[in-house]
């Protein structure tokens, strides 16, 4: 199965368990790959076959200005869901960091793989 992959992406979101986060936007990072059969969009340079990573990628951002959640986890649990239904992913992999979190750390965040290749 071919990959399409989409590398550091930067979302603003309400996140974190603390109050004060409760009130501030901080940023994510997302690096993803996803499942996709290239060979029928590439066959005929076809777009409308293509997993369309601009399309994904505004929808990672719609989703990341709505939500709200204390924890990563939970971030990266539902955009997996809303992604693999929206455009129909049959396996995705994504990476999630939270830069600054600990300060002695770049990042910290959480992985998660969902589907079947």
């Amino acid at each position: 199965m071919d990959r399409v992959f989409i590398e550091g992406l930067e979302v603003d979101t309400v996140i974190g368990a603390y109050d004060w986060e409760r009130g501030i936007r901080q940023c994510l990072r997302l690096d993803l790959r996803f499942a996709w059969d290239n060979r029928p969009a590439a066959a005929g340079d076809d777009l409308t076959l293509a997993l369309d990573y601009a399309s994904v990628s505004a929808r990672i951002q719609a989703f990341a200005e709505e939500a709200q959640f204390q924890l990563v986890e939970t971030f990266a649990e539902r955009l997996a869901a809303v992604l693999m239904s929206e455009f129909q992913i049959p396996w995705l992999q994504l990476k999630l960091t939270k830069p600054g979190a600990v300060s002695a750390a770049t990042g910290v965040g959480v992985e998660i793989e969902r589907g079947c290749l």
